[in-house]
């Protein structure tokens, strides 16, 4: 039988991290309403919209950038901190005298994720097709699971 109790410093430990996430994001590059979605809504979301999962070897992103100029992209890692950065551009040819409605902003972007693992930098792959970047993080040696043999005497 196991007993269980309640710790309130574990639990101000979890709101302390989660305080620290929050401050971390905001800081971690432009201004919070540059990094905001570029899709219409009540709230600002962070942009691009992500997809994370992973297999025992690899961390697969799934950023959706619909309308980036892919010359303007820009992925970094710094230990377990993804970065992708980037510019949506304006439509140029369109003038108008008056807009009624006008959803499709432009402009610059900053998303930072923290990794759950710690990659190896040199074996990272991106793409980016049909408004979609897809990368693939190969897990570092020291963060892939190992097979532990256990001996029996």
């Amino acid at each position: 039988m196991s007993t269980w109790s309640w710790n309130p410093w574990d639990t101000m430990e979890e709101v302390r991290r989660e305080v620290d996430r929050v401050f971390r994001n905001v800081s971690a590059g432009a201004a919070p309403q540059s990094r905001v979605s570029f899709l219409p809504g009540r709230s600002a979301r962070a942009y691009p919209l992500i997809n994370l999962s992973e297999d025992n070897e690899t961390l697969y992103v799934e950023a959706l950038a619909p309308g980036v100029d892919p010359e303007s992209l820009a992925v970094s890692i710094v230990r377990d901190q993804l970065v992708i950065a980037g510019e949506k551009s304006p439509l140029r040819d369109v003038r108008r005298e008056a807009y009624h409605r006008s959803e499709r902003a432009a402009g610059k972007f900053v998303r930072s994720l923290t990794l759950p693992v710690e990659v190896d930098e040199n074996g990272v792959h991106a793409q980016y097709q049909n408004g979609l970047l897809q990368l693939a993080l190969p897990k570092s040696e020291r963060a892939r699971p190992r097979q532990i043999t256990v001996n029996v005497s």
